[in-house]
């Protein structure tokens, strides 16, 4: 019998918890407001991956509004969080959402182009999230590579594309084949980099977890 991925995904979602009531009003306002932020499924995940891994350091690559990054530090007790996001308007909102949430001394969060602050960082990760342009992958993981230390978890969001990415490039909207030519070429990256052990989980928009050896 083929599988009902949306009857699969509501189902995930009733075992997935829903974090904090500050978390559900962050999410709610932000769907509210046509801001793109993780899945209810995906955010599980998160909060499991955080509670399992037990990271010190993190790094998120897209802000939004602070939700993703409020759900890892729920999880994550006494890890700090540098995250960065280039879309001005949601800054505001994403500084007072950890501020709301307490967690102001524990973010560092960057503003700009996430591929300039990326070359300047020198430090070390425990784990990398990257869920912005999902174009800018593939230019990207040269540097989150980097920064990602022996051990480390790169977790990626949104690699499916609702589907997209499964498709032959012939088969989707002409103005979404750049996208899905870099999608592909970011995830056969991840296999074939050394040192680098990927897979892709049919979670959310799916999900694709790196540990650098």
């Amino acid at each position: 019998m083929e599988l009902d991925k949306d009857r699969l995904d509501t189902f995930i979602r009733l075992f997935s918890g829903s974090g904090s009531e500050l978390i559900r009003s962050i999410r709610e306002k932000a769907m509210a407001d046509n801001v793109p932020v993780i899945r209810d499924e995906m955010a599980g995940f998160m909060r499991f991956m955080m509670r399992t891994l037990r990271p010190q350091s993190i790094l998120e690559i897209g802000t939004a509004v602070g939700y993703s990054g409020i759900v890892m530090l729920e999880s994550a007790p006494g890890a700090k969080l540098t995250t960065i996001e280039n879309y001005d308007k949601r800054i505001p909102q994403a500084k007072a959402n950890f501020e709301a949430a307490g967690y102001s001394e524990r973010v560092e969060l960057l503003e700009g182009d996430a591929g300039e602050w990326l070359k300047k960082l020198s430090g070390e990760y425990d784990v990398i999230f990257l869920d912005a342009a999902k174009g800018q992958y593939i230019n990207w993981l040269p540097d989150i590579l980097r920064l990602l230390k022996s051990g480390g978890v790169l977790i990626t969001d949104n690699v499916l594309q609702d589907g997209d990415t499964l498709q032959s490039r012939y088969a989707i909207r002409h103005r979404d084949r750049t996208i899905h030519a870099r999608m592909r070429e970011f995830l056969k990256s991840l296999y074939e980099t050394p040192g680098l052990i990927s897979c892709v989980i049919n979670v959310g928009d799916g999900a694709a977890l790196s540990v650098k050896e």
